[in-house]
């Protein structure tokens, strides 16, 4: 799709399916015709310039302006007053730092998480409790799926030609979670990197699909990380040898035992990073230690750690009622977090954090 074209699109619905598809626009489920009043309302909900420029778009590095991204959205069904968040996301994407051209080009499973903080979770009506990762919000859900088909359509990520995936993962359909931040007994995700608390900001990481963590019998901090630091050592993940920010989404029943049992947010990463480790022996048996270069980080220990540092975990609160858990293993070192603020003034939403 080239931000320059104008196609006369079906007015028939159905019609309009099999032009997408000879187009190959889509992601494999219907999508909606972008019609100019569709994209129209999008780009009016941001007040952006259609032609502003928000970068390239690898591997085919095609040129993402905020109109493209508009006919994208409205493709993927997404409401005027969630564009902004799109808007945001898709640029924190092209930070260097995420390294969207690995993400799109790999072999591995991954795919751009977006995590939402702020009051906006609510004025939108983004999921963060019940089933917050799955399907049941037009807003988490379309945001999502606008992110998969600018990296489709403008990227040029087609599965089997410039993505590669070896198997790939329901997320890279739509993979966008709001921080239950009501019941966090801490600060959350955008307060712990220098924004203010009612500001809008997302984050992008490049991630798996959850990996649920289950511990319903623990009633001791000790008990529940126990579980937690079991179910991170795998050394399948990529960060066990490439290291990077793998995500802790700590359900809200599991946090607050943790929080009663004096654990902060430091404390969980300190004690993670002490405890979720693979004996020496049984990484350096095969496997990836050798592509990695990562030995020389900690010559002596009898153990790895499953992050460099423990600043390097990010933890949050999301979901609902429950002993359930979850953590993501993420591309590793290679691609890095970005947090971004949402401005609905300005699609380059330049108000970033380094990490």
């Amino acid at each position: 799709m080239s931000p320059s074209a104008r196609h006369r699109i079906p007015d028939d619905f159905d019609a309009f399916q099999d032009f997408a598809l000879e187009q190959g626009w889509g992601d494999g489920l219907p999508l909606v015709p972008p019609t100019p009043e569709r994209v129209t309302r999008l780009l009016y909900a941001v007040g952006d310039d259609a032609d502003d420029e928000l970068g390239c778009v690898p591997p085919r590095n095609g040129v993402l302006t905020v109109e493209a991204l508009a006919v994208n959205a409205a493709m993927a069904g997404c409401p005027p007053d969630c564009f902004q968040v799109v808007v945001a996301a898709a640029s924190a994407l092209l930070e260097p730092r995420f390294n969207l051209a690995s993400i799109q080009s790999t072999t591995h499973p991954c795919a751009p998480l977006v995590i939402v903080n702020g009051p906006i979770r609510e004025t939108l009506g983004l999921l963060s409790r019940y089933n917050c990762f799955g399907q049941g919000s037009r807003a988490n859900a379309t945001i999502g799926r606008a992110i998969r088909l600018l990296l489709l359509n403008i990227g040029g990520a087609a599965p089997g030609l410039l993505d590669r995936s070896t198997q790939g993962q329901p997320a890279k359909y739509s993979y966008c979670v709001a921080e239950n931040e009501e019941e966090s007994p801490w600060p959350p995700l955008h307060v712990e990197r220098g924004f203010a608390a009612s500001d809008a900001t997302v984050t992008a990481c490049g991630a798996e699909n959850p990996h649920n963590i289950n511990d319903h019998v623990s009633d001791r901090a000790e008990g529940i990380l126990a579980t937690i630091a079991s179910s991170m050592a795998s050394m399948g993940a990529n960060n066990a040898y490439l290291y990077g920010e793998p995500i802790l989404a700590l359900g809200p029943e599991h946090a607050a035992i943790l929080a009663r049992d004096g654990f902060d947010k430091d404390a969980i990463r300190a004690w993670l990073f002490e405890h979720a480790r693979i004996p020496r022996v049984l990484w350096e048996s095969d496997g990836m230690f050798r592509m990695s270069g990562t030995e020389d980080y900690f010559p002596e220990a009898e153990t790895m750690p499953m992050f460099r540092r423990p600043e390097d975990l990010l933890v949050i609160v999301a979901g609902g009622p429950g002993r359930h858990s979850c953590w993501m293993p993420t591309f590793g070192e290679m691609s890095l977090s970005v947090t971004r603020r949402i401005d609905r003034t300005s699609s380059c939403a330049r108000d970033a954090t380094k990490r």
